[in-house]
């Protein structure tokens, strides 16, 4: 048959497969049928449909009676009532018949009978073969590549193509009788040759029935592997009672191969036990000569260490002991399990050698970590004083900068004078502080959360620091304007506190001088307002040579500004702002800023205005008096 001329299934188009099957399978039950003289079939698709050839099979190769059933039935109830009961038996051996039923055995259905005759060659010839652990069909396919492993020209890898060149039928022959036939002397060539060979010496020999025919595997595209597999199946059976010694060799070289595999855990074990002893005695040396400080980093560092070998090395090493011990367990299951002397290591590595340094590592691990902690407390407490020591320094010095500071008195130079030294002395504390914070952290990474020989902390003292700078820079600047201001005995206290208070408010920068925006906002504030040509001119005479204008320059600008003086000048520009800018002072107006004593004596001198009848002429009135 073409090989083009296939099923997706893998079948012939014309269903050569089931003549094939029909011819092998019928053969096959002819020969078991043959056992006990019963008559043959001629083609068991239609020899069954009575039932009666199907129940006497089933008697034979199930070894079993199943009672009374029509020996000759005729009518069709009569044969669906036999196979049913063939089928019943077949059902009651566990064995599962998918979608066959009596009526399909009674009609002659082919594939159904084919598939059927199929599950009981597999159940009753094929399904109780096993080979190293594997069973049935591949307990078969394992069986025919050992046994042709020899043999060169022999690839045994499935039930159809590899049987072709009748090559491996040969060769299972010569493996067990090799008085049969001579394998070396075939014709690898000659395939339908090897192949009538193979099959006669079978027949003839050794009693295998010739279920196939040569055609059926040489010429065939694809050979049916269910014929092949069936008529290879008789050649396990039938060499099976000629493999006594087979099975004595294969028992003998197992038993070799259970003292080879236990020799090599025994070995396994005792190198593994004498490394793992190794490494413990070499963690143990390291831990007696090391040194150890009380430098906190340092004794971190090796705690980090010891922590990093509980998590890592000495798990490591605790699931090794475990494995240890169950590969002796293993040793010793396997010799009894073999009837064989007990396993005794060689001295040193014996488990109680193991459980003795496991126990000593115990102990040495307790005596390193104990010596870690005590460093690190001594460590620690060493921290601790230092930064104490360094806070309680900074602190000191703060407490002496504020008692000096309580206690300036005398002259205002030498307060300033003081009050300098007092800054020049709080500016290292900066540093210190640096140091201080240093210190925290380290604290800090040391877990250390409460000081034992101190109370003040970092954020603490620095703001402490900062605001007694800030107190000295505040207390030079106040020394400094009160130095300007002792000087201006015009002004009233009340004006004096005024002004400064200004001058300090618009001082954003506390840098004891006005911007020209500061000082005309102050000037501002302070009700003296000014064009902005006038304000320029007047700024660019006071100004400083940093641009700005000082404490000392305002306050004088201020005293000379406000000042009482009886200049023409200033009395006549009181005039003006009373009467509002006119060229005339009414009553009502100077009754709004004067008392009446002052408003009776002014209108008692001054004449009255030409150009109001109420007015008086204060201009007229300051020509007479300041002649």
């Amino acid at each position: 048959m073409p090989g083009g001329n296939m099923r997706a299934n893998g079948r012939p188009a014309n269903n050569s497969w089931e003549a094939v099957q029909s011819k092998t399978f019928t053969k096959w039950v002819n020969a078991r049928l043959g056992e006990h003289s019963l008559g043959p079939l001629h083609d068991i698709c239609t020899d069954f449909s009575d039932g009666t050839a199907l129940i006497q099979l089933l008697e034979i190769i199930g070894d079993a009676s199943l009672g009374r059933f029509n020996r000759s039935p005729r009518m069709r109830i009569q044969k669906v009532e036999n196979v049913n009961l063939a089928l019943d038996f077949i059902r009651g051996r566990k064995i599962n018949l998918t979608n066959i039923g009596a009526e399909d055995i009674v009609d002659a259905n082919r594939k159904l009978i084919l598939g059927m005759i199929w599950i009981i060659i597999l159940r009753f010839t094929i399904e109780d073969i096993s080979e190293e652990g594997l069973s049935a069909m591949d307990g078969l396919l394992l069986w025919c590549q050992r046994k042709t492993a020899p043999y060169d020209d022999v690839r045994v890898r499935d039930f159809s193509y590899s049987w072709q060149d009748g090559l491996a039928f040969c060769a299972l022959i010569h493996r067990h009788r090799p008085d049969l036939l001579d394998y070396y002397a075939l014709d690898k060539r000659d395939s339908r040759g090897n192949m009538e060979l193979a099959f006669d010496v079978a027949e003839r020999c050794l009693g295998i029935p010739r279920l196939l025919d040569v055609e059926d595997v040489c010429d065939a595209a694809k050979p049916d592997e269910r014929s092949v597999m069936t008529y290879v199946a008789q050649y396990f059976h039938a060499f099976s009672s000629l493999s006594k010694a087979e099975t004595a060799g294969r028992r003998l070289g197992k038993f070799a191969d259970v003292v080879q595999t236990v020799f090599d855990m025994q070995h396994d074990y005792e190198d593994r036990v004498a490394r793992l002893l190794a490494s413990i005695r070499a963690q143990q040396d390291t831990w007696t000569h090391t040194k150890l400080e009380s430098v906190y980093a340092k004794a971190r560092a090796m705690s980090d260490a010891f922590n990093e070998y509980k998590a890592g090395t000495k798990r490591t090493w605790t699931h090794e002991k475990i494995e240890l011990d169950t590969l002796l367990g293993d040793i010793q299951i396997k010799r009894v399990t073999y009837n064989l002397a007990p396993f005794v290591p060689r001295a040193g590595l014996a488990p109680r050698d193991l459980e003795a340094a496991w126990v000593e590592l115990a102990a040495s691990e307790v005596r390193h970590r104990k010596a870690i902690n005590h460093h690190i407390r001594q460590s620690r407490d060493a921290l601790q004083r230092r930064y104490g020591s360094e806070a309680n320094s900074i602190q000191s010095v703060l407490n002496n900068i504020a008692h000096a500071v309580s206690s300036l008195s005398g002259e205002l130079d030498a307060q300033l004078s003081t009050v300098t030294s007092l800054i020049a002395r709080a500016r290292p504390l900066g540093p210190a502080l640096s140091r201080l914070s240093s210190l925290e952290r380290m604290c800090s990474e040391a877990n250390i959360d409460e000081h034992d020989y101190t109370v003040y902390s970092v954020s603490d003292l620095t703001y402490d620091a900062e605001m007694t700078m800030k107190a000295l820079e505040k207390k030079a600047r106040f020394i400094e304007n009160q130095s300007a201001v002792r000087n201006m005995t015009n002004l009233t206290p009340a004006q004096l506190e005024e002004f400064e208070a200004t001058f300090r408010y618009f001082d954003r920068d506390a840098r004891n001088a006005l911007g020209d925006a500061e000082f005309r906002a102050a000037l501002d504030s302070l009700g003296h307002s000014f064009s902005d040509d006038e304000f320029l001119m007047l700024y660019d005479q006071l100004v400083c040579g940093d641009d700005a204008i000082s404490f000392e320059v305002y306050i004088r600008f201020l005293v000379e500004l406000t000042e009482d003086q009886t200049t023409p000048e200033q009395v006549l520009q009181s005039f003006r702002v009373i009467a509002n800018n006119k060229p005339f002072v009414t009553k009502e107006d100077l009754r709004l800023d004067l008392n009446p004593k002052s408003v009776e004596c002014l209108l008692r001198e001054m004449p009255r205005s030409d150009v109001d009848k109420n007015g008086y002429d204060y201009l007229a009135y300051l020509r007479n008096v300041f002649q």
